[in-house]
This record gives C-alpha cells, sequence and structure tokens, in this order.
C-alpha cells in the first residue's frame, strides 16, 4: 500500500465518532457525537476537533455502520431483482432449517424485495456455465423501461448458474447501464463467484439495496472533505478485516456491512500478539451494541457468511467477515418494563440524539449509561475527559419513574438491576465465540475497548471465568486505531466441485489463474503494484453427502491433485476442531478455491505504538469515590486513577476506578491491576472459587 506519512481513521458508531491518526509522526485524536440524520457533520466536527489540516493528509480511513443499519431499519433503495426464468421464488424461499424449532412465534426471513418487484428473464445456463437457452437484449430493454415505470432505484441481477459463466449477467449489466445510468446495477458475479442460489442471490439483493444510500453518502463524504482541502487517497474498511478503495466501496457496499466493529478487532489481534496470548476475545461495547471476536495468535476468526438481523431470521451474506457476535447492548441501551413488569434493557437506544438521559440533549428514557453514572463508576465531571458534564440527578429521576417506582425498588437497585441484564446479555455474545467454539474461557484473555468495554468487563469476566483481562491503550477510540492497521484486501472465489486426489491440474490451474487475473485487475483498479500483494489460496472442503464445507489454506495448488494426504490430515484435523469428531476413512470433496489478496501498509506507526515503551504524565493524585459494585445497598469506598498518570509497572488492588479522557475501566473488590511495558493494563480477575 503507498506509504502514507499523514493518515486518519475515521469510526461512526451509534452514539459517538472517533478519530485517529498520525500526522508529521504526531499522534492525534478526537471523539465527538455521531450526527444520525447526517454522519458526515460528525465526521467534519471530529476532523476540526482534531486540528488536522486536511491539505496535508495522504490517506483518509474511514468505516460506518451505514449499510447495515439501512438494512435492519429497511431503509434501502426501492430495488427491483432479475432472476432466470422459473427461478423468482428462490429468494423468498430460502433454505427449510428452522433455527427457532420451539418458538411458536418463529417467521422466517422477510425478503427486501416484494414479489411483485421480482422479474423472470428468458435465459438459461447449465452448471457447468453452457447456454441452454440464449438470452435476448430486447427483453433486457424492454424490461428496464418497466423497471423505470415504476420507479425502480436499483437492481440486483442474478441469473442461474452465473458463477460459472457470467456472460448473460455482464450483458444485462451492460445493456441496463446504459441505457439508465442512474440505476444502481449489481450483478452476482461481480460480489460472489459462488454457488448456492438462495445465498447468492440474497447477497446480491443486500448489495443493490443499499447501494444508492450507501454511494450516495460516500460521494457527499468525499466532496466535503474535497471542500475542506483533502487530495489524497480514501480507503474504506472492509466487513473482512481489510480495506478497499472509495471507487469499490461505492460499487460493492455489501462488503462494508460490519465495517467499523471489525477494525477493533484487528487492532485486538495486535494487543495479543504484543502481550503474548494465543487465545483471546475481542470485546468492543459502543454506545448502541456490544460485539465480540475471537482471535487465535493475533489473527480475528473469519466466517464465509454472515446474517443481517441475526441467524433465525436476518439476510444472509455469503462473503468473508470477521466473525462478530453482536448483542443490542450498548451505553445507549434503554431500560423498559414490560406488560408483566419484566425489566429489559435495549435493543432500543437512545442513540446519540437525543442520548442518554445524563447526557442533557433531551432524553427521558433511562439507559446503561444513566446507570453506570448513578452507581458511581462513571465521573460526571470527568466524561469525554471533562468535555461534556452529565446531569446525575436527571438519570436518577428518570430511573425513578420508569424503573424503581413502579417496580417498588430503591434508584440505586433499580440501576444494578439495569447493569446485571447488560451484562447478561453481552455475555452471551461471549459465550457465543467462546465456548461455542470450542474454546475455553478459562485459557483465553478478553481485550475490551469502545466507550463502554472497559466499564462492565471486569464483570463479564467473572461471569465468564475470564482470568485475564486486557485494556488496551486509547480503548475509547480503539476501533479507528484499527483502521490504520488495516492492510487492502481482496477476496476471490470460484466453484469447483470435484472430488481430493482425483481433480484433473489442469482444473486446478485454471482456476487458480482465473482468480489471479481477478485479483490483478482489482489491483490495477485501485493503482496498486501486483508485485506487492500477498496471495493466500484455500479451498472449501467437506466430506461426501455434507451439506456445509470448511475452507483448508493450502501451500501447493496441486496439492489438491494426486499428492493430498496434506491437505487431508488438514481438513481432518479442522472438522474435529469445529465439530468433535473426524471421518477420515470418507471420501473428501472440493467445493470452492478461493484466493485472498492483501497489500500490507508501510505505514506502521499505528502498529509501533501500540507495541511502544509507555510515558506516563499529568497528575498521579488518587481520588476517592463511593460505587456500588455488588451490592446495591452498601457503596464500597473506591480508590480513582488517573490512567495516562501510571507509570509502566505501576500495580494496584480494587475496589478502584481509573479514567482516562475516553473511557473508564472498573476494577472490581480483589481485582489486581498491572500497566505492562507498553502501557496496556492487565487486569488478574478474582473468579469464584468454585469457577477455578
Amino acid at each position: 500500500m503507498q506509504n502514507s506519512q499523514n493518515v486518519i481513521g475515521v469510526d461512526i458508531g451509534g452514539t459517538f465518532t472517533d478519530l485517529v491518526g498520525y500526522v508529521n509522526e504526531e499522534l492525534v485524536i478526537a471523539k465527538t457525537l455521531t450526527t444520525p440524520a447526517n454522519p458526515a457533520l460528525g465526521v467534519a466536527k471530529a476532523i476540526e476537533l482534531s486540528s488536522v489540516p486536511l491539505s496535508e493528509l495522504h490517506e483518509f480511513l474511514h468505516g460506518s455502520t451505514i449499510a447495515i443499519n439501512t438494512v435492519l431499519e429497511k431503509k434501502g433503495a426501492k430495488t427491483a431483482l432479475l432472476t432466470t426464468v422459473g427461478f423468482r421464488d428462490i429468494y423468498e424461499i430460502g433454505r427449510g432449517n428452522r433455527p427457532e424449532a420451539f418458538d411458536l412465534n418463529f417467521t422466517r426471513p422477510k425478503p427486501l424485495i416484494p414479489r411483485n418487484h421480482r422479474f423472470e428473464v428468458n435465459e438459461r445456463l447449465n452448471a457447468k456455465g453452457e447456454v441452454l437457452m440464449a438470452l435476448e437484449s430486447a427483453d433486457i430493454l424492454a424490461l428496464g423501461e418497466r423497471l423505470m415505470a415504476q420507479g425502480i432505484e436499483s437492481v440486483a441481477i442474478c441469473f442461474l448458474h452465473a458463477y460459472a459463466n457470467p456472460a448473460h449477467e455482464l450483458l444485462a449489466g451492460q445493456l441496463l447501464r446504459q441505457a439508465h445510468p442512474d440505476l444502481f446495477v449489481t450483478l452476482s458475479h461481480e460480489i460472489l463467484r459462488e454457488f448456492r442460489e438462495y445465498e447468492r442471490t440474497s447477497t446480491t439483493v443486500l448489495n443493490a439495496y443499499v447501494g444508492p444510500r450507501v454511494k450516495n453518502y460516500l460521494n457527499h463524504l468525499s466532496a466535503d472533505l474535497k471542500a475542506m482541502g483533502y487530495e489524497g487517497h480514501t480507503h474504506i474498511m472492509r466487513s473482512n478485516g481489510g480495506s478497499m478503495s472509495l471507487t469499490h466501496a461505492c460499487r460493492e457496499p455489501v462488503s462494508m456491512m460490519e465495517s467499523g466493529p471489525v477494525a477493533g478487532m484487528i487492532a485486538a489481534g495486535h494487543v495479543a500478539q504484543i502481550l503474548g496470548f494465543k487465545e483471546a476475545i475481542g470485546f468492543d461495547m459502543g454506545g448502541t451494541t456490544a460485539k465480540a471476536t475471537l482471535i487465535i495468535d493475533g489473527i480475528p476468526a473469519i466466517d464465509e457468511g454472515y446474517y443481517i438481523g441475526g441467524y433465525a431470521s436476518g439476510q444472509p451474506m455469503q462473503l468473508p467477515v470477521v466473525s462478530i457476535v453482536e448483542v443490542g447492548s450498548g451505553g445507549g441501551s434503554i431500560a423498559w418494563r414490560d406488560r408483566t413488569g419484566g425489566l429489559h434493557v435495549g435493543p432500543t437506544s437512545a442513540s446519540a440524539d437525543p442520548g442518554p438521559v445524563c447526557y442533557g440533549r433531551g432524553g427521558l428514557e433511562p439507559t446503561v449509561t444513566d446507570a453506570n453514572v448513578i452507581l458511581g463508576r462513571l465521573n460526571p465531571a470527568r466524561f469525554l475527559g471533562g468535555g461534556m458534564d452529565l446531569d446525575v440527578a436527571a438519570a436518577k429521576s428518570a430511573l425513578k419513574a420508569s424503573i424503581a417506582d413502579p417496580l417498588g425498588l430503591s434508584i440505586e437497585e433499580s440501576a444494578l438491576g439495569v447493569i446485571k441484564i447488560a451484562d447478561t446479555a453481552m455475555s452471551l455474545a461471549v459465550r457465543a465465540v467462546s465456548v461455542r467454539k470450542g474454546v475455553d474461557p478459562r485459557d483465553a484473555a478478553m481485550i475490551a475497548f469502545g466507550g463502554g468495554g472497559p466499564v462492565h468487563a471486569a464483570a463479564l469476566c467473572k461471569e465468564i471465568n475470564i482470568p485475564t483481562l486486557i485494556v488496551p491503550k486509547m480503548p475509547g477510540n480503539f476501533s479507528a486505531l484499527g483502521m490504520l492497521l488495516a492492510p487492502w484486501r481482496h477476496d476471490f472465489v470460484r466453484t469447483v466441485i470435484n472430488v481430493l486426489g482425483k481433480i484433473d491440474p489442469a482444473s486446478v490451474t485454471l482456476a487458480s489463474e482465473d482468480l489471479v487475473a481477478s485479483a490483478k485487475l482489482k489491483l490495477q483498479e485501485d493503482d496498486l503494484p501486483f508485485d506487492q500483494a500477498v496471495l493466500e489460496f484455500a479451498a472449501n472442503l467437506r466430506y461426501r453427502g455434507q451439506e456445509h464445507s470448511i475452507p483448508v489454506p493450502l501451500k501447493n495448488l496441486l496439492d489438491l491433485c494426486n499428492h493430498s494426504e496434506e491437505v487431508r490430515h488438514a481438513f481432518n484435523t479442522l472438522h474435529d476442531q469445529r465439530y468433535g469428531h473426524a471421518a477420515t476413512g470418507e471420501i473428501i470433496e472440493i467445493v470452492n478455491m478461493r484466493l485472498t489478496v492483501t497489500v500490507p501498509r508501510d505505514d506502521v506507526l499505528a502498529q509501533q505504538y501500540l507495541g511502544a515503551a509507555w510515558v506516563s504524565e499529568g497528575d498521579n493524585t488518587v481520588q476517592t469515590r463511593d460505587v456500588i459494585f455488588e451490592d446495591a445497598q452498601q457503596a464500597v469506598k473506591a480508590q480513582i486513577f488517573w490512567r495516562p498518570s501510571l507509570p509502566a509497572g505501576f500495580t494496584l488492588e480494587g475496589p478502584a476506578v481509573i479514567e482516562e479522557p475516553n473511557s473508564t475501566t472498573v476494577i472490581f473488590p480483589g481485582d489486581k491491576v498491572l500497566v505492562s511495558p507498553q502501557g496496556h493494563l492487565i487486569v488478574d480477575v478474582l473468579l469464584n472459587a468454585y469457577s477455578e
């Protein structure tokens, strides 16, 4: 990747917009409230607060939740689907599984495109890509006029077996793009060259559905940056942990569904490597949601698919994505009572506008942040480094009216109840990326970041029996920092159905050459040299008769042919790790061939920052404050430390609260803290005797 001496990363979250960068080798940081109506305003405000001269910047990295929020809020474009005659209902039929078998109110995923906007086209290929029924240009042109008459803004084209031969999709796309330049056109093979008709259709539809809104946002952001004097390169975080150009992001916005959260997990992986933790769990709690990811050997786990809105009834997206489990528990999550009086927290959030009650911006419903302020875990005078005063009285009044009085509880009991419910919900996400994947939490460390992560992390560690908690430097802006570590990355796939050890070497070579050619084209589009790219091949394998496959890294592509014992052993090992057994005598099938292309970053200042020796600064005066930990009736006198002033090697024992400009770390009684040589907090969590 080009050498970017002056670079900033900006992450737009549900409540705050964070900025981290290096300008003239100096670290710059800013944090401001997100502006939901126009997120670009929050970006501009963060840049203003950082005092960064945009004219001196070489690179602008950006992550945003706009794509995924567009899907979750159902605010996408008016979209049509064009598919092969006889297959327009594939998208609605989906899969026959029932994830929640005992839920009487279970509903299947609802299509983003209604049936009257799904159109059949007379064309047909077979699974080998051979033409059985030719596509007529006149049919596409006539259909284009019909779409315009219906006010369609975006169209997804997904023809049967286009992964094997995209000729018909190319022709249809060319005709529509020429005849209707303002129509956002998505071709399935440009997004995903892989079989599985339902998932490929859904992924294509997702791209088309969010495309116009995301493209409009990115173009406006680019124009705003240019108006402020920026002339450098703009890169967007991808869900796979890499970055892509602005051009690619406008064309493939589905790739940035989780663009903000994954950056923090990339940075967490670097911290795990620096501190020598083989297994770690990245935990990010922001204002709207909390997320968790399993990290092995410093690398966040990657899934080949994802469900926008949850597995049970969400929209499947068949693209590589950092394996994140997300729950609707954040600092802004609203506490509420159901009709029977039961107490709940989230998933509805107060967001940034109006925000928690204590922000004093018009919020009326109590949130997790309000509860933390009431319990003394957050300092009303030091929030955002003193940049925002919190109204404790307003928070108490709101909680009293909405929760405490109706339930016959004290304000403190209600606040602690809200926190415990939120912690329980977040612990489920952590369990999902550890216990459910065969990793014992007792052997892992939790790396907590985000504005709220360090506030709740120690309690989660106790809940799940994680013995070590790490709070990295700059946790409140950690995801923005992670963007400065992300390489350019693109993933390519080709479906190749065959038997391991029996596939023709010519078929392997042909598929690999096709993958490499596609990679070269993407690199060329972004002005990146091919000789700097790192190519990693893999194959999706499965036992014959299985539905799903496992990706297995390949050292030599021809190992798929006659010399396949090493690949066979690797697959059996991975299958045993994932499912607890391996059928070593079964025939193994090849399903897909994959290529991951990355271009490492030349600028390593952010990476050096995470491993650099810590230099403390500022007033190290220790204060005290009453904080409620476990007993709502008994506040504990806790020591209050200012993190920037704590030197490397410093130790302390809870109860304590460690405050810093953009986050707060809560240390329970008996927990022990060590400041690492790099300035990261390493907490030895006191677990219950029965859990050890």
